[in-house]
């Protein structure tokens, strides 16, 4: 297991979080997913302008051994998607940590006091 980035927020659904500027969250799964995944071969992005609740399903990432879905740690709208990964999707087994998937808006920033930093996610993984 590679050592997690500390700057990020986790989800015990195994996404990680980056909070950007003007209440951006930026969303992957973590190094552990993409592991017990294997090679991703197709993932399902969620629609621009989506609007989204709070730990409510919105992608699906598909390997070649199942398939797993992704949930939104916020409620907003999608604004941004990685359309790269439409074609390339193997980029989040390669890079799990750059390689975002999708971008919410969020409505209410207080949706992610539920998320884990490092230390706590490594524990919930180590179990």
């Amino acid at each position: 297991m590679s050592n997690l980035p500390s700057h990020l927020k986790y989800a015990t659904s195994h996404e990680w979080v980056s909070i950007e500027d003007d209440n951006i969250i930026r969303i992957g799964i973590t190094d552990f997913a993409q592991e017990e995944l294997g090679d991703l071969v197709y993932i399902e992005l969620p629609k621009i302008g989506q609007h989204v609740d709070a730990q409510e399903q919105c992608a699906v990432v598909e390997s070649v051994k199942t398939a797993s879905d992704l949930y939104s740690p916020v409620a907003g709208e999608i604004v941004a998607i990685n359309e790269s990964l439409n074609d390339e999707p193997e980029q989040i087994n390669d890079t799990p940590y750059e390689s975002w998937i999708f971008c919410v808006k969020a409505e209410d920033l207080s949706d992610l006091k539920s998320l884990l930093d490092a230390d706590a996610y490594q524990q919930l993984i180590n179990q």
